[in-house]
């Protein structure tokens, strides 16, 4: 009776290995040790910094909104407070991208929180 070999499923691993590590310079992209060692740190990270993406944008927002504020005379606490008072439920992300991009809007909504 013939040996068996894992052939099969020894290039499917290697295969998926090798492709995750398309890319990487020098032996790390070519060699299965190394390569492995490396993929692995890569998932880590991957992992790690899909959280820290969501803390990074939110951490964007706040400067971009604070910004704005400040140049129309409130500061960002104040206003985001007056914000919740007034029940207006824009989000960061709407009200940065609106700071960013439309000046007039953003200075009507400061007006609509500060007279009320």
């Amino acid at each position: 009776m013939p040996r068996t070999t894992h052939t099969v499923a020894t290039r499917k691993t290697k295969k998926k290995i090798f492709k995750r590590a398309k890319g990487f310079v020098g032996g790390r992209g070519s060699l299965l040790r190394t390569a492995k060692e490396t993929v692995a740190r890569a998932m880590a990270f991957a992992t790690r910094d899909r959280k820290q993406r969501k803390r990074h944008f939110r951490q964007l927002w706040n400067v971009r909104i604070n910004a704005a504020c400040r140049a129309s005379g409130i500061s960002y606490s104040r206003f985001i407070d007056a914000l919740k008072k007034n029940k207006v439920s824009l989000n960061r992300k709407s009200l940065a991208e609106i700071a960013a991009r439309d000046e007039k809007t953003f200075q009507e909504i400061v007006k609509f929180v500060k007279k009320a």
